[in-house]
C-alpha cells in the first residue's frame, strides 16, 4: 500500500493538520491557546515537520520532501526532474486535505472569530508589511537558507564523520525551519513551501468557512514562486560550492 506518491501526500498532510493547527489555536477565539504566540507558533511548525518527515517516510517516500521547494532543488542537484511529477501533486494533496481537518476540527471556532485576517491566517501566509520587493525578497532568503542548511546536514561530509545519527536528520531539519521561522519569519510568516501555502488556500477557497472573507489571491503568487525561485538558487550554489 505505501509509495512515494502516497508518502509524500500523508507526509504534507501531517505538516499542515499541525502546522496550521497551532496557528489556529493561537488566533481563534475562544480556544484554549488564543493568544499563544510567535514562539508557540514557530515551535508547532518545527514539531510539524519533523512528524511529516516521518510519516512520508514510513507511508512510502525515503525522500520525505512534504515541500516542492525541496523537490524542485533535488531535481537540479540531481538532474533528474522526474519526482516532480509524482511528489508535487501529493503534496498539494495533502496540504489541501491537512487545511479541511483543521477547519474541521476548529469547526466551532470560525464563527465566533470576528477577524477575517485571522482566520485567513490559520490557512495561508501574508506579509506583515505587504511590499512586493521585500515579500518576495522575505521567502527567497528563507527557503534558499532553508536548502543549503539542509543540503549541508545531509552532506556526505557531515554525515561521513558519524555526526549525524540514523533517524537524527528529522530533528535536525525540524529545528532548521524553527530557527528560519525565529530569525526570518516576522516578514511574510515563512511559507518557504508552495504547497504549505497554496493547498491552504484553495481550501480557504472552497470550504464553507464561516465569515471567512476573501484568500487574498493578489498575495499568493509570492509564497509560491519565492520559495520555487530561492530553491533553484540555492540548488545552483550547492553545484557551485560542492556541499
Amino acid at each position: 500500500m505505501t509509495s512515494p506518491f502516497l508518502g509524500e501526500l500523508l507526509g504534507t498532510m501531517v505538516l499542515i493538520i499541525l502546522g496550521n493547527g497551532v496557528v489556529a489555536g493561537a488566533m481563534l477565539r475562544g480556544s484554549k491557546a488564543e493568544g499563544a504566540g510567535w514562539i508557540a507558533i514557530t515551535a508547532g511548525w518545527a514539531f510539524a515537520v519533523l512528524a511529516g518527515i516521518f510519516v512520508a517516510t514510513a507511508t512510502g517516500s525515503p525522500d520525505a520532501h512534504i515541500n516542492p521547494a525541496v523537490t524542485i532543488a533535488g531535481a537540479i542537484t540531481s538532474g533528474n526532474p522526474s519526482k516532480l511529477l509524482v511528489y508535487v501533486p501529493a503534496q498539494m494533496i495533502g496540504a489541501f486535505l491537512g487545511a479541511t481537518v483543521v477547519w474541521l476540527h476548529y469547526l466551532p471556532h470560525w464563527a465566533v472569530t470576528e477577524d477575517q485576517g485571522l482566520k485567513r491566517a490559520c490557512f495561508c501566509t501574508d506579509p506583515a508589511i505587504r511590499q512586493s520587493a521585500a515579500n518576495w525578497t522575505s521567502e527567497i532568503i528563507g527557503t534558499f537558507l532553508l536548502i543549503l542548511i539542509v543540503s549541508a546536514l545531509l552532506s556526505r561530509t557531515v554525515g561521513a564523520s558519524g555526526n549525524i545519527p540514523t533517524g537524527l536528520a528529522p530533528y535536525l531539519v525540524g529545528m532548521v525551519v524553527w530557527g528560519i521561522g525565529l530569525s526570518l519569519g516576522g516578514t511574510t510568516g515563512y511559507a518557504i513551501n508552495p504547497a504549505r501555502d497554496l493547498g491552504p488556500r484553495l481550501a480557504h477557497a472552497v470550504l464553507p468557512i464561516a465569515g471567512k472573507g476573501h484568500s487574498d489571491w493578489g498575495y499568493a503568487l509570492i509564497p509560491v514562486a519565492g520559495p520555487a525561485i530561492g530553491a533553484v538558487l540555492a540548488a545552483l550554489a550547492i553545484l557551485l560550492i560542492g556541499v
